[in-house]
């Protein structure tokens, strides 16, 4: 980038733009892929910040309510996931699937208890997926 042998000036915005762009479209990809086979066969945890609880009675302690959510949730929802995003599902389809899935392990106990209640999950204030 100079003349001089040797020496070396940073790019300017223009080159950092061009190289970005380069890694990008070599490098993403493949950690996408990478990642999405890992969450589909070790599952995920969901941290969330959400209105979130049984349609029950008024005073339960299981009311709808924001509540700080980290919840692990298997394979098997992050394939649901993503098969319903790659189908061109919307926010609102893939935030049934992380309800149903929340209200399973979270209220449910892996299906052990509170069977034929609605889940309500809703007000999202922000939503947090770590992997590995």
């Amino acid at each position: 980038m100079t003349k001089k042998p040797g020496a070396r000036r940073p790019p300017g915005p223009l080159h950092l733009r061009a190289i970005e762009e380069a890694v990008l479209a070599r490098w993403q990809p493949r950690i996408r892929a990478r990642r999405r086979a890992q969450a589909e066969a070790e599952g995920f945890v969901f941290h969330t910040r959400a209105r979130f609880g049984f349609a029950a009675a008024a005073g339960s302690s299981d009311d709808p309510r924001v509540r700080w959510i980290t919840q692990y949730l298997p394979g098997e929802v992050a394939r649901e996931l993503f098969a319903a995003r790659d189908a061109g599902a919307g926010e609102q389809q893939q935030m049934v699937i992380l309800a149903r899935a929340l209200g399973h392990a979270y209220f449910r106990d892996g299906g052990r208890r509170a069977h034929g209640l609605h889940i309500a999950f809703s007000d999202l204030e922000f939503a947090d997926f770590s992997i590995g």
